[in-house]
């Protein structure tokens, strides 16, 4: 032990050690331990004060003498005082921590001294040291400004809100519509201006139809490009559940680094992922709904029908006798359920997530009764310090379904028979047979409903496989493989007490059919991220893709069956096919598209913003002649907010003007529209007998090219009191030149008058407004009003 006396009648003890003190200061008892820092500085000590005596250790001495774990607890809210559920809460330099419960509660065994880190996307993240005693935590955390710009995504990447330059609407899944719907558009309908969201029938089933900013094409797909995590996909094979994000890119310059594919629009859902450590989680979620007809047609009761009879005039109007609402026999209240499992978890380097929903769909036309199974399991794994990432993930819906049609599509001629059907007409007739007249197309409607069977399976599976690779800060190589199958399994039966037989003489009618589609996507993509001179940002993007489309269908129709017993299930027993009068058919057909893309990003700032990027596209759809086509676009913005002069406008949160221009281009729905088919089934007299004849069916049209589309879109973004009202308001014009089409021609010198050609255009011009208020918002109630408004201005 050494002891070194102070002027001040301190003495430094010194123990175990070697420790070089020849220091003589005079220390103000007042600034003592700061003077005892300067005098042991660059030592790795501390020390402790005992009476006169100054005791110094090695801080490695401390460390194993002070090896002592407590528990600890604590809660987490924001500012309101509303507790953030799953804010993550980590012993600093380890990984021992946990999650705060769905009160904001956390508990934790840490050493003594320990360094709390506290952090929530969304919020800034925040330290905080334990101290001794057990006294139960409490941690404000504070939201992020900059995090609260939030997220967009675009083609190929993402983009902070306050950068993107093109019209893009974002919807998050807090604000989804709660409705038991079989695809993600009815969560959003009604929050995107300018996307009309239709439901086509009364099938609980039936997708969505989308339209985006009007028509721009005569007869090819109007239906916008679906990516579910930039993998092609469709609006019903992913469950609405799993989804955290909508995005909506609407206008020529966000759509045409997608090509002709993205001349609809593109709509990108992001699904919910699990990234960094999360303890294991599962979640389970249940809802039930009914549904009922708001408003029905004004339809005469069977009492009214009776006074119009007897008042005479009316041609054809006859009392039967009985008193029917057809409308009533034929509906429901349905019932729908949902129910969805998901486990989450993983650690800092391997992160997975599994889920399995089902769903039980009620329509409200009888017997269509609906199931839907979806499966979902994804991993994601991170290694060489997060410069390597691989990502992998099976999805897609089991369904089995009955919509009472033939081939798959909700029949509605049920619904057509009960508006149509005489309320005084009886159910049944004397003999307890479906009542029947011989009037056309006056088909009883609960005939139509009870004498069909029938059952549609359906197994939609989407694998895919990221890999991204970050060998230096800034750049992005990431590798993309995916494949979408399609599998449907249908059959029909109408009974001998259908009107197919007690009306046309089918003596029971039967089809099956299959169906299979495939999507293969291949795809490289290379980003790199610069600031130059600290206020210059620059974002590169090259990439290129490879997409191969396979469709094939077969069905069979046959009737006249001896018995009801075997429905569909026999097909080989109807005399019609035998007889030659039913039909058969299959198809056929494949297609690939290749392409080379482009973009680049910057902003000054965050004030002057620039987006060009350039797609060149081959598709085997088109001619011999023009099987590529070049899409560009580019598009500016200016965020005035972030200029000094508007500095001090505080009321004001966002002001920003964007302008773009894009070039998209339309496929023709048929891959072989340029080529000259052949045509088997005509026969002809020959040396005596009839034999199949082998001869054209089309024209040839190697100059057959794509559509395209010009769009012009100009934009306003505002935001004012913290962005507690904000709105935008954009005007579009577009005109879709060199439209596909069937057209005219003389025979000859073409062998038949009609040929798939280029020619003629489409325009249309409108306004979209969006504004979104938030009158109150506090811990325990919040209220969000949307006005949205649409309005083409020509055509």
């Amino acid at each position: 032990m050494m002891e070194l006396q102070t002027k001040s009648g301190f003495s430094f003890v010194y123990i175990a050690g070697d420790l070089d003190i020849r220091k003589m200061v005079t220390i103000d008892a007042n600034q003592l331990d700061e003077a005892i820092n300067q005098i042991l500085k660059g030592q790795n000590v501390s020390y402790e004060i005992q009476g006169k005596n100054i005791v110094i250790k090695r801080i490695q001495e401390l460390k194993v003498a002070n090896e002592q774990k407590i528990k600890i607890s604590g809660i987490v809210k924001d500012v309101n005082g509303a507790p953030v559920v799953g804010a993550t809460v980590k012993e600093k330099g380890t990984s021992n921590g946990t999650i705060t419960d769905i009160d904001g509660i956390f508990m934790l065994e840490v050493q003594e001294n320990a360094l709390l880190d506290i952090s929530y996307i969304g919020f800034k993240s925040q330290q905080l040291k334990v101290q001794k005693g057990g006294k139960a935590l409490s941690v404000i955390l504070k939201e992020d400004s900059e995090l609260l710009d939030e997220v967009v995504v675009i083609g190929y990447g993402t983009q902070r809100k306050g950068e993107v330059a093109s019209s893009i609407a974002t919807v998050k899944s807090e604000n989804f519509l709660k409705v038991p719907s079989p695809d993600a558009a009815q969560m959003i309908r009604g929050q995107v201006p300018g996307l009309a969201v239709i439901t086509p029938d009364a099938n609980p089933l039936s997708s969505s139809q989308l339209s985006l900013r009007g028509i721009t094409t005569l007869g090819q797909n109007t239906t916008p490009l679906i990516l579910i995590d930039g993998i092609p996909g469709a609006l019903n094979s992913v469950s609405p559940d799993e989804i955290a994000q909508i995005d909506v890119l609407k206008d020529g310059s966000a759509a045409a680094i997608y090509g002709t594919r993205g001349t609809n629009g593109v709509i990108l859902i992001t699904t919910k992922h699990v990234n960094g450590e999360m303890p294991t989680t599962v979640d389970v979620n249940a809802y039930i709904s009914i549904q009922q007809i708001v408003k029905k047609l004004p339809m005469m009761t069977a009492g009214q029908y009776r006074e119009k009879v007897a008042q005479g005039g009316y041609g054809g109007a006859t009392d039967y006798g009985g008193d029917v609402d057809w409308l009533d026999e034929i509906t429901r209240t349905p019932i729908s359920q949902v129910y969805n499992v998901s486990l989450r978890g993983g650690s800092q380097t391997t992160n997975y997530l599994a889920s399995l929903e089902y769903r039980s769909l009620e329509g409200i036309i009888q017997r269509s009764d609906n199931q839907i199974i979806y499966p979902r399991i994804e991993v994601t794994h991170r290694m060489f310090n997060d410069k390597l990432r691989i990502n992998a993930g099976l999805n897609g819906s089991l369904k089995k379904y009955f919509d009472g049609a033939d081939g798959g599509g909700y029949k509605t001629d049920v619904y057509a028979g009960a508006i149509q059907f005489n309320p005084t007409d009886p159910v049944r007739d004397e003999n307890g047979n479906w009542k029947e007249r011989p009037i056309n197309d006056y088909l009883n409607p609960l005939a139509l409903l009870w004498e069909t069977e029938g059952e549609n399976k359906e197994t939609a599976l989407r694998m895919f496989a990221n890999l991204a690779f970050t060998p230096i800060a800034g750049l992005n190589i990431k590798y993309t493989a995916s494949k979408n199958i399609f599998n449907q399994i249908r059959g029909y039966y109408e009974t001998k007490q259908h009107s197919s037989t007690t009306k046309n003489g089918k003596n029971g009618y039967a089809s099956r059919g299959t169906q299979s589609t495939y999507e293969t996507l291949s795809e490289l993509t290379v980003q790199y991220n610069k600031t130059l001179f600290k206020d210059h940002n620059f974002t590169l993007l090259g990439g290129y893709s490879w997409m191969k489309s396979g469709y094939e269908d077969y069905w069979m129709q046959n009737w006249d069956f001896p018995s009801d017993d075997y429905t569909y299930n026999n097909m080989s027993e109807g005399q019609a096919l035998r007889d030659g009068k039913a039909n058969e058919d299959s198809e056929k057909r494949e297609n690939l598209l290749i392409a080379y893309f482009a973009r680049l990003n910057y902003n000054y700032k965050g004030k002057y913003i620039l987006s060009a990027s350039i797609r060149q596209e081959g598709s085997t759809k088109f001619g011999k002649n023009y099987k590529w086509g070049t899409f560009p676009a580019v598009s500016v913005a200016w965020n005035i907010v972030e200029e000094n002069f508007l500095k001090d406008v505080s009321s004001l949160s966002a002001l920003k003007i964007r302008a773009g221009f894009g070039i998209t281009g339309t496929e023709p729905y048929s891959p072989y529209m340029s080529l000259r088919s052949i045509n088997f089934n005509d026969y002809a007299y020959y040396d005596g007998t009839w034999i199949k004849s082998v001869h054209p069916s089309s024209n040839t049209n190697p100059d057959l090219h794509w559509e395209k589309k010009e769009e012009l879109n100009v934009g306003l973004d505002v935001g004012f009191f913290d962005n507690r009202l904000t709105g935008s308001i954009d005007f579009y014009r577009r005109t879709t030149k060199d439209l596909i089409w069937e057209y005219n021609v003389p025979s000859p010198p073409y062998l038949f008058p009609t040929i798939q050609a280029n020619g003629g255009s489409i325009r249309n011009t409108g306004v979209e407004v969006s504004i979104q208020v938030t009158p109150v918002s506090t811990k325990d109630f919040q209220w969000v009003t949307n006005i949205n408004y649409f309005r083409f201005l020509s055509v």
